[in-house]
């Protein structure tokens, strides 16, 4: 490999020399042409392998595009660190297969006939909102695990969504399910947005938090039990199939207003991962957009008038995307003469990483304002706009605190594990997605702190592990693979009483997590308002609350 080829010599600078690297490049893609090798800073040696395997499961799960996005992905894993990738041709060319969807033209595989490196110096984590000292008292007055979330990010989220690019009229409904705790329900109150219920459950608790019925639109998998008195209270519904929309007809034949909406699947989804995908031929949410005849036979059946259209097809932050949707959508619409409005539902992808890709409102919203604008001029309709982000108001808006309980290892050729006082009844993303977060190690006293390397020590490298008896909680699974471990830099030494915050932990964690497993209580959660004060807003659950509805039973003899 010569100097005119994509390795720059310069970025190797204090790594290693351009020969040296050139001869360990060659030597790895020569004895394992299946791999690809890690090497490190101070190291000059290859310091990890990952298989083919493992690469092309995570090309097809993360939708990488190209062999430079794949880097970067492999990357992540060694925040701080600034080393180099040796990716052999057959795996370049491999790769290429899989993003691309066809093998590689002669040339192309030419062209990939020898390694190539890629020199990262990825930022090192940090914390988000909270100082180390804040952490500290958090810890010291509320106990950990804590969750604790920051009122001036809810705000500054909420005015971001609130500013969506629109036509004819917003509504932006916060989908409760990310973080239902009143505190945060209610600061988003306050700032004009309404709500999107996933359940009959969370109705009831938007209202007891002071939502007006009115405020909150119900989307849900299933019929709530008291669907009739929901529906008497004033609030909004969306059909999701078509049991619910005759179940509504049932309940409210020849009713007008703006109560009724129909969800529709149009085809198209987005997520990061199949699991974060509610869109599509592989997703049972909303009605099948070509089952829009019998939505029209039950619509003429019951007298019913619907007022909106809604479709949701997941986590993504692509434009293009957005616009498609947008467009099928208001295909629908347009068959659906009383409708007045259109809720695109949710998914704006929010990075939780410093190296994820995040959805700018303001850029997505465009071509969805576009495609309203050239819908009215085409037909006369003026529709209102509905929007429903969850993870893009709290996601980054909060954080985990917790404590450092054990540091265990298995052997110089194993891993160095820290046990948190936390886990999978906290955090479950990790363990379900192979979802990342930021994973900051705060001393347990200033005093405490090191400037030492990183590098310097193989044990500064651990994988972060949660208190269930349980193999798979995991705080720190590979991107999308929940079943890898994957090792962190920290960027101190860490020891017993060490707080560890999870950064990331505002959306689909509190609300999502395996509770009561292990019979652990519910955490306290914590608001830090403003003036950077704490405020309790979950006391920790009692113990004794877990089997408090128990019945007893003595069993006959």
């Amino acid at each position: 490999m010569g100097k005119s080829q994509s390795v720059n010599s310069a970025l190797l600078q204090g790594f290693c020399t351009f020969e040296k690297f050139c001869e360990i490049a060659g030597s790895a893609s020569r004895n394992a042409p299946d791999k690809v090798h890690f090497v490190t800073t101070r190291s000059c040696y290859v310091r990890g392998v990952i298989d083919l395997h493992f690469i092309s499961a995570s090309v097809t799960s993360s939708c990488l595009r190209d062999t430079m996005s794949l880097l970067r992905f492999l990357l992540l894993s060694f925040a701080g660190a600034s080393t180099a990738l040796i990716i052999s041709p057959h795996v370049r060319a491999h790769v290429h297969r899989r993003s691309a969807g066809r093998a590689p033209a002669p040339a192309a595989v030419a062209s990939m006939a020898k390694p190539t490196a890629v020199v990262d110096t990825a930022a090192v984590e940090g914390l988000r909102f909270m100082t180390e000292e804040q952490a500290r008292a958090v810890a010291a007055t509320h106990g950990t695990p804590a969750f604790v979330y920051s009122e001036a990010y809810l705000k500054q989220q909420a005015r971001k969504a609130l500013a969506f690019p629109n036509a004819y009229g917003l509504t932006v409904r916060f989908a409760m399910k990310a973080c239902p705790n009143a505190a945060v329900l209610q600061t988003f109150m306050r700032l004009g947005l309404h709500i999107d219920a996933s359940s009959g459950f969370e109705v009831r608790r938007a209202i007891a938090a002071g939502f007006a019925p009115d405020q909150i639109s119900l989307s849900g998998q299933e019929v709530p039990a008291d669907l009739g008195e929901l529906l008497a209270l004033g609030i909004r519904f969306n059909a999701c199939s078509l049991r619910q929309l005759r179940r509504y007809g049932e309940l409210r034949k020849g009713a007008r207003g703006v109560q009724l909406g129909i969800r529709f699947n149009p085809g198209l989804g987005s997520g990061g991962t199949g699991k974060t995908n509610v869109g599509g031929p592989s997703s049972s949410f909303g009605i099948w957009h070509e089952q829009l005849p019998e939505v029209q036979r039950l619509l003429k059946e019951f007298d019913l008038e619907p007022a909106r259209v809604h479709t949701h097809i997941g986590s993504g932050s692509d434009p293009a995307v957005w616009q498609r949707v947008a467009g099928l959508s208001l295909a629908l619409c347009e068959k659906l003469p009383t409708v007045t409005a259109l809720n695109l539902g949710g998914g704006y992808k929010v990075g939780r990483m410093l190296a994820d890709k995040s959805t700018d409102l303001a850029v997505v919203g465009v071509p969805v304002k576009a495609a309203f604008e050239d819908f009215a001029a085409r037909t006369g309709r003026k529709l209102a706009l509905e929007v429903e982000p969850g993870t893009f108001l709290v996601a980054n808006a909060g954080a985990l605190v917790t404590s450092v309980h054990d540091v265990v290892t298995t052997g110089e050729a194993g891993q160095t594990f820290i046990k948190l006082n936390a886990g999978m009844t906290e955090l479950l993303r990790p363990s379900l997605y192979g979802a990342q977060h930021p994973a900051i190690l705060v001393p347990a006293a200033p005093e405490a702190k090191t400037s030492a390397s990183i590098f310097e020590s193989d044990a500064k490298r651990y994988v972060i592990v949660g208190h269930c008896c349980e193999s798979g909680d995991l705080v720190t699974p590979a991107p999308d693979e929940p079943e890898t471990l994957l090792a962190r830099n920290l960027d101190k030494g860490v020891a017993v009483d060490d707080l560890l915050v999870i950064e990331g932990a505002g959306a689909y964690c509190s609300g999502m997590a395996t509770k009561h497993y292990n019979s652990f209580p519910e955490c306290p959660e914590v608001l830090l308002d403003e003036a950077g004060n704490l405020h309790l807003i979950r006391k920790k659950q009692a113990v004794q609350e877990i089997w408090a509805n128990e019945v007893p039973y003595t069993p006959k003899s």
